[in-house]
């Protein structure tokens, strides 16, 4: 059971030599006020205590891995910038033609955004009959705008078909399926928060059965 102090996203008072961070203070108080979080949103939505996110932020703590994970999925960065590591910049303009294709799972990706940030964003093509009876089940939230084609998403237990000019924004954890409903499949724009994923990932799930 966890500590009031700490919460359920802390493992600092189990943490060995060898799982103790630098310390990374000044960092994550920055970082929070980028992000326009209280210090008691922040560790709220974090599993923490304020009292103990302040004695991070102060430096008298040394965060664990899992709670630095938490933080950085909450300020939308990732760990090497907690870590004040050096980020090279990353142009804020993608070009059509540097999109380089990357097919995964029967499905084609063009990558959308800058890769390393907390916000993904990618264009997918997704054929007809490809995956439809794959569940995905993830951290993080996605958004999703239909381009071209018609496509059923599966949420839960309910069963949408969308038309272009559709969208949907929905929890990742939520149980969810997308099939192409139309012979040459669906074009996409997709946008995920789930911090440093591959493509490739997007395509991964127990397969249960068949999509209605």
């Amino acid at each position: 059971m966890s500590s009031p102090e700490t919460g359920p996203a802390s493992a600092d008072a189990s943490a060995g030599p060898d799982e103790i961070l630098p310390v990374v203070a000044p960092q994550l108080r920055a970082l929070r006020r980028r992000a326009s979080l209280t210090l008691e949103a922040a560790a709220r939505t974090a599993g923490l205590s304020a009292a103990h996110l302040s004695r991070l932020e102060t430096g008298q703590r040394q965060p664990s891995l899992p709670v630095l994970l938490a933080l950085a999925r909450i300020y939308g960065t990732t760990v090497s910038e907690l870590l004040g590591e050096t980020v090279a910049e990353r142009d804020a303009v993608v070009r059509a033609a540097d999109m380089e294709p990357t097919a995964a799972g029967g499905w084609t990706y063009w990558q959308a955004g800058a890769a390393g940030r907390g916000m993904q964003a990618l264009r997918v093509h997704v054929p007809h009959g490809s995956q439809g009876d794959i569940v995905r089940v993830h951290p993080g939230e996605e958004w999703l705008y239909v381009l071209k084609g018609r496509m059923r998403l599966r949420l839960g237990d309910t069963t949408h078909r969308l038309a272009p000019g559709d969208s949907a924004h929905f929890d990742s954890l939520t149980p969810h399926r997308i099939a192409a409903q139309d012979p040459d499949g669906v074009e996409l724009l997709f946008v995920h928060t789930l911090l440093q994923s591959p493509t490739a990932t997007l395509c991964l799930g127990p397969i249960t059965g068949e999509m209605p």
